[in-house]
């Protein structure tokens, strides 16, 4: 995000509010979508997006002519949506696995509770 928005022509206080403001707005949209995230995690992911814009803006882009700049970017960008692309599909991998575990646990819940059921009524027939 820093080196694309290099390319803007904004000055620097308003780069670093509009780079904030969409890392805050796009966890927003994650909420939304109802992707299931921690706060700290949340947190965390407009942190680490500003730690990340503030020295490719201000440090990085500034050593590059044009055309480095746009390899960069470019080179940045497509590891960042490969990255994206194999988290997302973990994350769909882990649902698919709760929601199998979840149930298998409520299927195991029944039989234990019918077990128990039986157990309670052989015990008050024995007892009489």
């Amino acid at each position: 995000m820093g080196l694309g928005f290099s390319f803007l022509p904004v000055g620097a206080f308003a780069a670093v509010a509009l780079a904030f403001v969409l890392l805050v707005a796009y966890e927003m949209w994650e909420a939304m979508v109802h992707i299931v995230e921690t706060p700290t995690n949340r947190f965390m992911d407009v942190v680490v997006g500003m730690a990340g814009f503030l020295p490719a803006f201000f440090l990085l882009s500034p050593l590059l002519f044009t055309v480095p700049r746009i390899e960069v970017f470019v080179a940045v960008l497509a590891v960042d949506a490969g990255m994206s692309f194999f988290g997302w599909r973990a994350s769909q991998k882990a649902a698919a696995l709760q929601k199998s575990l979840r149930a298998r646990y409520i299927k195991e819940r029944a039989n234990l509770m019918k077990r128990k059921a039986l157990l309670e009524e052989n015990f008050k027939r024995d007892i009489q």
